[in-house]
Protein backbone atom coordinates (compact mmCIF):
# COMPACT_ATOMS: atom_id res chain seq x y z
CA UNK A 1 0.00 0.00 0.00
CA UNK A 2 2.86 2.46 1.13
CA UNK A 3 4.52 1.45 -2.39
CA UNK A 4 1.80 2.26 -4.15
CA UNK A 5 1.14 5.57 -2.81
CA UNK A 6 5.30 6.64 -3.07
CA UNK A 7 5.17 5.44 -6.82
CA UNK A 8 1.52 8.20 -7.42
CA UNK A 9 3.82 10.40 -5.59
CA UNK A 10 6.45 10.23 -7.43
CA UNK A 11 4.52 9.83 -10.76
CA UNK A 12 2.50 13.39 -9.44
CA UNK A 13 5.96 15.09 -8.84
CA UNK A 14 7.55 13.69 -12.06
CA UNK A 15 4.22 14.41 -14.62
CA UNK A 16 2.90 17.72 -12.99
CA UNK A 17 5.33 19.37 -10.22
CA UNK A 18 8.61 19.21 -12.05
CA UNK A 19 7.08 19.93 -15.52
CA UNK A 20 5.85 23.14 -14.22
CA UNK A 21 8.73 24.55 -12.32
CA UNK A 22 10.42 23.95 -15.85
CA UNK A 23 7.72 26.30 -17.03
CA UNK A 24 7.73 28.78 -14.15
CA UNK A 25 11.09 29.25 -14.22
CA UNK A 26 11.19 29.93 -18.98
CA UNK A 27 8.32 32.87 -18.11
CA UNK A 28 9.68 34.43 -14.26
CA UNK A 29 13.23 33.42 -14.22
CA UNK A 30 14.18 35.28 -17.52
CA UNK A 31 12.78 37.64 -20.47
CA UNK A 32 12.20 36.80 -23.80
CA UNK A 33 13.99 39.07 -26.11
CA UNK A 34 11.60 38.06 -28.62
CA UNK A 35 8.36 39.75 -27.76
CA UNK A 36 7.68 42.02 -24.87
CA UNK A 37 4.23 40.67 -23.64
CA UNK A 38 5.58 41.29 -19.80
CA UNK A 39 4.91 45.25 -19.95
CA UNK A 40 1.63 44.69 -22.35
CA UNK A 41 -1.51 45.67 -20.36
CA UNK A 42 -3.76 43.98 -22.66
CA UNK A 43 -3.72 41.94 -25.67
CA UNK A 44 -2.20 44.00 -28.81
CA UNK A 45 -4.98 45.00 -31.62
CA UNK A 46 -3.06 42.77 -33.99
CA UNK A 47 -4.29 39.98 -31.76
CA UNK A 48 -7.48 40.37 -32.84
CA UNK A 49 -7.01 41.91 -37.07
CA UNK A 50 -4.66 39.31 -38.02
CA UNK A 51 -4.03 35.64 -38.19
CA UNK A 52 -4.58 35.97 -34.54
CA UNK A 53 -8.10 36.61 -35.50
CA UNK A 54 -8.39 32.74 -36.35
CA UNK A 55 -7.40 31.56 -33.06
CA UNK A 56 -10.70 31.93 -31.12
CA UNK A 57 -10.33 29.54 -28.11
CA UNK A 58 -7.07 30.93 -27.09
CA UNK A 59 -8.36 34.55 -27.51
CA UNK A 60 -11.46 34.23 -25.70
CA UNK A 61 -9.73 32.00 -22.70
CA UNK A 62 -6.71 35.03 -23.01
CA UNK A 63 -9.05 37.97 -22.68
CA UNK A 64 -11.82 36.22 -19.94
CA UNK A 65 -8.84 34.85 -17.74
CA UNK A 66 -7.44 38.56 -17.77
CA UNK A 67 -10.21 40.53 -17.07
CA UNK A 68 -10.49 37.75 -14.02
CA UNK A 69 -6.97 38.22 -12.86
CA UNK A 70 -7.32 41.81 -13.14
CA UNK A 71 -10.11 41.28 -10.31
CA UNK A 72 -8.91 39.22 -8.01
CA UNK A 73 -5.72 40.83 -7.93
CA UNK A 74 -7.74 44.24 -7.08
CA UNK A 75 -10.14 42.96 -4.92
CA UNK A 76 -8.95 39.66 -3.18
CA UNK A 77 -4.83 40.01 -3.20
CA UNK A 78 -4.66 43.35 -3.13
CA UNK A 79 -1.83 42.59 -0.58
CA UNK A 80 0.15 40.53 -3.30
CA UNK A 81 -0.77 43.48 -6.41
CA UNK A 82 2.78 44.91 -5.57
CA UNK A 83 4.90 41.67 -5.81
CA UNK A 84 2.34 40.35 -8.71
CA UNK A 85 2.66 43.66 -11.17
CA UNK A 86 6.56 44.03 -10.08
CA UNK A 87 6.51 40.33 -12.67
CA UNK A 88 4.62 41.04 -15.09
CA UNK A 89 0.86 42.43 -15.99
CA UNK A 90 -2.52 40.78 -15.12
CA UNK A 91 -2.72 39.52 -19.25
CA UNK A 92 1.30 38.33 -19.17
CA UNK A 93 0.06 36.38 -15.33
CA UNK A 94 -2.78 35.18 -17.61
CA UNK A 95 -1.05 34.08 -20.48
CA UNK A 96 1.72 32.13 -17.88
CA UNK A 97 -1.45 30.40 -16.81
CA UNK A 98 -3.21 29.60 -19.53
CA UNK A 99 0.01 27.53 -21.11
CA UNK A 100 1.04 26.28 -17.97
CA UNK A 101 -2.45 24.55 -17.32
CA UNK A 102 -2.09 22.91 -20.98
CA UNK A 103 1.36 22.25 -20.64
CA UNK A 104 1.04 20.50 -17.74
CA UNK A 105 -1.98 18.43 -19.68
CA UNK A 106 0.13 18.00 -22.29
CA UNK A 107 2.62 15.91 -20.12
CA UNK A 108 -0.02 14.21 -18.33
CA UNK A 109 -1.09 13.07 -22.08
CA UNK A 110 2.92 12.61 -23.32
CA UNK A 111 2.77 10.07 -20.19
CA UNK A 112 -0.05 7.83 -21.09
CA UNK A 113 1.20 7.95 -24.78
CA UNK A 114 4.41 6.45 -23.34
CA UNK A 115 2.87 4.29 -21.55
CA UNK A 116 1.13 2.30 -24.91
CA UNK A 117 2.81 -0.38 -26.27
CA UNK A 118 5.99 0.90 -26.04
CA UNK A 119 9.22 -0.82 -27.08
CA UNK A 120 11.34 -3.18 -24.73
CA UNK A 121 13.74 -0.23 -23.69
CA UNK A 122 10.89 2.27 -22.27
CA UNK A 123 9.70 -0.44 -20.60
CA UNK A 124 12.77 0.74 -18.17
CA UNK A 125 11.20 3.12 -15.75
CA UNK A 126 14.08 5.21 -15.95
CA UNK A 127 14.32 5.06 -19.66
CA UNK A 128 11.03 6.60 -20.47
CA UNK A 129 11.17 9.13 -17.56
CA UNK A 130 14.55 10.49 -19.46
CA UNK A 131 12.68 10.21 -22.76
CA UNK A 132 9.51 12.47 -20.73
CA UNK A 133 11.75 14.61 -19.83
CA UNK A 134 13.31 15.50 -23.25
CA UNK A 135 10.00 16.06 -24.83
CA UNK A 136 9.30 19.01 -21.70
CA UNK A 137 12.70 20.21 -22.41
CA UNK A 138 12.08 20.59 -25.98
CA UNK A 139 8.61 22.42 -24.64
CA UNK A 140 10.04 24.78 -22.61
CA UNK A 141 13.13 25.50 -24.27
CA UNK A 142 10.84 26.58 -26.96
CA UNK A 143 8.72 29.58 -24.80
CA UNK A 144 11.18 32.33 -25.54
CA UNK A 145 8.02 32.98 -28.37
CA UNK A 146 5.56 32.64 -25.59
CA UNK A 147 2.13 32.81 -27.65
CA UNK A 148 -1.01 32.12 -25.89
CA UNK A 149 -2.18 29.44 -28.44
CA UNK A 150 0.95 27.46 -29.06
CA UNK A 151 0.61 25.33 -25.53
CA UNK A 152 -2.96 24.91 -25.90
CA UNK A 153 -2.43 23.47 -29.56
CA UNK A 154 0.12 21.16 -28.25
CA UNK A 155 -2.40 19.46 -26.02
CA UNK A 156 -4.61 18.79 -28.68
CA UNK A 157 -2.02 17.29 -30.86
CA UNK A 158 -0.87 15.11 -28.59
CA UNK A 159 -4.69 14.08 -27.51
CA UNK A 160 -5.04 13.83 -31.61
CA UNK A 161 -1.60 11.31 -31.50
CA UNK A 162 -3.08 9.25 -28.53
CA UNK A 163 -6.60 8.95 -30.18
CA UNK A 164 -4.95 7.67 -33.59
CA UNK A 165 -2.42 4.88 -31.66
CA UNK A 166 -5.53 3.29 -29.76
CA UNK A 167 -7.37 3.58 -32.80
CA UNK A 168 -4.62 2.44 -34.44
CA UNK A 169 -4.50 -0.88 -31.51
CA UNK A 170 -7.66 -1.32 -30.64
CA UNK A 171 -9.86 -0.35 -33.87
CA UNK A 172 -12.45 1.48 -31.44
CA UNK A 173 -14.90 3.48 -33.56
CA UNK A 174 -15.54 5.64 -30.03
CA UNK A 175 -11.39 6.83 -30.61
CA UNK A 176 -11.82 7.99 -34.28
CA UNK A 177 -14.88 9.61 -33.10
CA UNK A 178 -12.79 11.65 -30.76
CA UNK A 179 -10.07 12.22 -32.54
CA UNK A 180 -11.75 13.70 -35.06
CA UNK A 181 -13.25 15.66 -32.34
CA UNK A 182 -10.04 16.95 -31.39
CA UNK A 183 -9.50 17.98 -34.94
CA UNK A 184 -11.99 20.09 -35.01
CA UNK A 185 -11.66 22.04 -32.00
CA UNK A 186 -8.16 22.25 -32.05
CA UNK A 187 -8.63 24.23 -35.99
CA UNK A 188 -10.12 27.07 -33.61
CA UNK A 189 -6.93 27.04 -31.88
CA UNK A 190 -4.12 26.75 -34.33
CA UNK A 191 -3.87 25.48 -37.85
CA UNK A 192 -1.05 22.92 -36.75
CA UNK A 193 -4.72 21.03 -36.31
CA UNK A 194 -3.77 19.58 -39.60
CA UNK A 195 -0.73 17.42 -38.57
CA UNK A 196 -2.54 15.40 -36.51
CA UNK A 197 -3.45 14.26 -40.13
CA UNK A 198 -0.52 13.76 -41.03
CA UNK A 199 0.47 11.60 -38.14
CA UNK A 200 -3.03 9.49 -38.83
CA UNK A 201 -1.66 9.03 -42.12
CA UNK A 202 1.74 7.99 -42.07
CA UNK A 203 0.40 5.38 -39.71
CA UNK A 204 -2.37 3.98 -41.74
CA UNK A 205 -1.35 4.13 -45.07
CA UNK A 206 0.68 1.65 -46.93
CA UNK A 207 2.22 2.88 -50.37
CA UNK A 208 2.85 -0.42 -51.36
CA UNK A 209 -0.96 -1.25 -50.84
CA UNK A 210 -1.56 2.00 -52.12
CA UNK A 211 -0.35 1.04 -55.51
CA UNK A 212 -2.08 -2.31 -55.43
CA UNK A 213 -5.46 -0.59 -55.51
CA UNK A 214 -6.08 -1.09 -51.52
CA UNK A 215 -7.47 2.38 -50.31
CA UNK A 216 -8.41 1.06 -46.66
CA UNK A 217 -8.41 4.02 -44.58
CA UNK A 218 -9.24 6.34 -47.32
CA UNK A 219 -12.69 7.01 -45.57
CA UNK A 220 -11.11 7.78 -42.45
CA UNK A 221 -8.48 10.19 -43.95
CA UNK A 222 -11.12 12.20 -45.58
CA UNK A 223 -13.47 12.34 -42.24
CA UNK A 224 -10.32 13.92 -41.17
CA UNK A 225 -9.64 16.22 -43.60
CA UNK A 226 -13.01 17.08 -43.45
CA UNK A 227 -13.17 17.95 -39.45
CA UNK A 228 -10.00 20.09 -40.34
CA UNK A 229 -11.29 21.72 -43.67
CA UNK A 230 -15.29 22.62 -42.40
CA UNK A 231 -13.91 24.63 -39.07
CA UNK A 232 -10.85 26.31 -41.19
CA UNK A 233 -13.76 27.83 -44.06
CA UNK A 234 -16.06 28.54 -41.44
CA UNK A 235 -13.51 30.96 -39.60
CA UNK A 236 -12.65 32.27 -42.86
CA UNK A 237 -16.47 33.34 -43.39
CA UNK A 238 -17.21 34.06 -40.43
CA UNK A 239 -14.26 36.61 -38.68
CA UNK A 240 -13.98 40.09 -40.54
CA UNK A 241 -11.99 39.24 -44.14
CA UNK A 242 -9.29 42.39 -43.18
CA UNK A 243 -7.89 39.13 -41.04
CA UNK A 244 -5.50 37.27 -43.17
CA UNK A 245 -4.23 33.27 -42.38
CA UNK A 246 -0.69 34.95 -42.82
CA UNK A 247 1.40 38.19 -41.51
CA UNK A 248 3.35 38.12 -44.40
CA UNK A 249 5.59 36.07 -47.06
CA UNK A 250 9.28 35.60 -45.39
CA UNK A 251 10.83 32.88 -47.30
CA UNK A 252 13.90 35.52 -48.05
CA UNK A 253 14.23 36.27 -44.53
CA UNK A 254 14.07 32.67 -43.27
CA UNK A 255 17.51 31.99 -45.77
CA UNK A 256 19.09 35.09 -45.39
CA UNK A 257 18.58 35.95 -41.02
CA UNK A 258 21.25 34.04 -39.28
CA UNK A 259 18.62 33.67 -36.21
CA UNK A 260 16.19 31.77 -38.94
CA UNK A 261 19.04 29.82 -40.06
CA UNK A 262 19.70 28.94 -36.83
CA UNK A 263 16.58 27.89 -36.07
CA UNK A 264 16.03 25.57 -38.99
CA UNK A 265 19.37 23.90 -38.10
CA UNK A 266 17.65 23.61 -34.98
CA UNK A 267 15.02 21.69 -36.21
CA UNK A 268 16.61 20.19 -38.91
CA UNK A 269 19.63 18.60 -36.52
CA UNK A 270 16.80 18.03 -33.62
CA UNK A 271 14.52 16.05 -35.92
CA UNK A 272 17.83 14.12 -37.18
CA UNK A 273 19.20 13.05 -34.07
CA UNK A 274 15.34 11.72 -33.17
CA UNK A 275 15.30 10.01 -36.70
CA UNK A 276 18.48 7.78 -35.59
CA UNK A 277 16.92 6.78 -32.74
CA UNK A 278 13.86 4.92 -34.56
CA UNK A 279 14.06 1.19 -35.74
CA UNK A 280 13.38 0.69 -39.72
CA UNK A 281 9.44 0.83 -38.92
CA UNK A 282 9.75 3.87 -37.34
CA UNK A 283 12.25 5.35 -39.61
CA UNK A 284 9.42 4.27 -42.39
CA UNK A 285 6.31 6.10 -40.13
CA UNK A 286 8.88 8.74 -39.95
CA UNK A 287 9.25 9.19 -43.76
CA UNK A 288 5.64 9.30 -44.06
CA UNK A 289 4.91 12.00 -41.52
CA UNK A 290 7.60 14.36 -43.55
CA UNK A 291 5.48 13.90 -47.03
CA UNK A 292 2.20 14.21 -45.35
CA UNK A 293 3.51 17.30 -43.69
CA UNK A 294 4.61 18.80 -46.69
CA UNK A 295 1.71 21.36 -47.07
CA UNK A 296 2.60 22.55 -43.71
CA UNK A 297 6.30 22.78 -43.82
CA UNK A 298 5.79 24.62 -47.18
CA UNK A 299 3.64 26.84 -45.03
CA UNK A 300 5.61 27.58 -42.19
CA UNK A 301 8.78 28.13 -44.51
CA UNK A 302 6.72 30.70 -46.89
CA UNK A 303 4.96 32.68 -44.01
CA UNK A 304 6.56 31.49 -40.71
CA UNK A 305 9.66 32.76 -39.21
CA UNK A 306 11.95 29.53 -38.71
CA UNK A 307 13.71 31.42 -35.58
CA UNK A 308 10.20 30.53 -34.04
CA UNK A 309 11.55 27.12 -33.20
CA UNK A 310 8.07 26.10 -31.62
CA UNK A 311 6.96 25.60 -35.08
CA UNK A 312 9.20 22.42 -35.46
CA UNK A 313 7.65 21.55 -32.08
CA UNK A 314 5.14 18.94 -33.65
CA UNK A 315 7.35 17.26 -35.15
CA UNK A 316 10.25 16.35 -32.36
CA UNK A 317 7.60 15.42 -29.96
CA UNK A 318 6.13 13.06 -33.25
CA UNK A 319 9.57 11.75 -33.62
CA UNK A 320 9.89 11.13 -30.07
CA UNK A 321 7.10 8.88 -29.87
CA UNK A 322 7.10 7.12 -32.84
CA UNK A 323 10.84 6.27 -31.83
CA UNK A 324 9.51 4.12 -28.61
CA UNK A 325 6.51 2.88 -29.79
CA UNK A 326 6.13 -0.30 -30.92
CA UNK A 327 3.90 -0.40 -34.08
CA UNK A 328 2.58 -3.65 -36.05
CA UNK A 329 1.54 -5.06 -39.26
CA UNK A 330 4.55 -2.53 -40.68
CA UNK A 331 6.21 -3.44 -43.71
CA UNK A 332 9.65 -1.66 -44.41
CA UNK A 333 10.59 -3.94 -47.17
Amino acid sequence: MLRTFDEKLNGFLFVVIFPFLLFFMSYYGFESSYVELKSMEKAPDFMFSSVYAYRVIPNFLMIHTTEALDYFINHNFSSLRKILLKNGTSFYHSIFLINSFFFVLSSVVLNAILKMNPIKILLNSNVKKIVHLLAIFFIVIVQYVPTNCDLIAVFFYLLGIWFSLRYYHQSKISDFVFLCLTVFVSTFVRETACLNIAFFAAIFIDFERFKAGVFKSAKEIILLVLSFILPYIGLKMIIPQDASFFEGIYLAKNFTSPFNLAGLLFGVVGFYFIFGLCGDAGKLILKKYLFFSIPYLGMITLVGLFWETRLFLPLLLSGLIVAFHRFKNIHTA
